[in-house]
């Protein structure tokens, strides 16, 4: 199979894509691999990194496309990358189908066959694909929402860990899968006083187990959701249906309740956002 990596509109992303010791098992195991130019810069990789290794450079996008029978990037495709599919073409990528209708139907009409890695499914129900990128978006969302909190940022000039005599802050984490533990973890590791919910009682009792004492658990109900948010420094949005849009936890109205220059982080917004109010930013 001739395997062909774009450029990426945002290299910096590369980095768990394929590199160049990826690069190689795929070409030990039989196949040819194709990457455009330039398209590893941003992760630290060279163009001879790749050839180093058994790969073919290929000067623009569209050379790769056309000659692979196998398109493998990071993000999903951007609109003029669409249009360069073809019938029983695969592309292997993050999709987020569920709230980007523009991309589903032009991915319908190249004939092409799609795999969005964060639908691929271990034996065990997991998403191992996903799973990785989760962890880092777990961990990402209290350093992000930290630095819209100062007062400079437009925040509320709460410090996360607080400081003798000042409490610290309060952090509700909406959802207790792998983003929201991962976030919990590291916010309470920054000393914030953290509430995870979830709506699965096995999951709650695990993390209750698992981590009692870092951090407080929850029931997700409506009610409850409701009354710590009103009473949050930061809310991070980190629910999860696999294939499916995200559920809106945060209605428009309950945004007059929260505390003004409260931090939302919503780690849900490539699946349309457990926020009502979440917008997405698309080149």
């Amino acid at each position: 199979m001739k395997v062909g990596c774009p450029k990426e509109i945002k290299p910096q992303e590369f980095r768990v894509g394929v590199t160049p010791s990826a690069a190689h098992e795929l070409i030990i195991n039989g196949h040819e691999v194709f990457i455009e130019t330039n398209a590893g810069q941003g992760a630290g990789f060279a163009d001879d990194d790749y050839t180093a290794v058994g790969a073919k450079i290929l000067a623009t996008a569209e050379e790769v496309f056309a000659t692979a029978d196998m398109i493998v990037k990071v993000k999903e495709p951007q609109a003029g990358e669409r249009k360069m599919l073809r019938p029983g073409q695969l592309l292997f990528t993050y999709l987020h189908l569920a709230p980007d209708p523009e991309q589903t139907h032009d991915l319908l009409a190249s004939g092409c066959t799609a795999i969005a890695y964060e639908t691929v499914t271990d034996k065990n129900g997991g998403l191992p694909l996903l799973a990785p990128m989760s962890e880092v978006a777990g961990r990402l969302a209290p350093q992000v929402g930290a630095w819209t909190l100062q007062k400079a940022n437009g925040g509320r000039g709460v410090l996360l860990g607080g400081v003798p005599g000042v409490a610290p802050a309060k952090i509700l984490v909406i959802g207790g899968g792998v983003v929201g533990t991962q976030a919990a973890k590291v916010a309470a590791g920054m000393g914030a006083d953290v509430t995870v919910l979830d709506r699965s009682l096995p999951r709650l009792r695990y993390l209750d187990d698992v981590y009692g004492g870092t951090f407080k658990t929850g029931y997700a109900s409506a009610a409850t959701t409701a009354e710590l948010a009103a009473s949050a420094d930061m809310i991070i949005g980190a629910v999860l249906i696999p294939g499916a849009a995200a559920p809106k936890l945060i209605s428009k109205a309950q945004l007059s309740t929260l505390k003004p220059g409260a931090a939302l982080v919503d780690v849900a917004i490539d699946q349309g956002g457990c926020f009502e109010t979440s917008r997405q930013w698309r080149p």
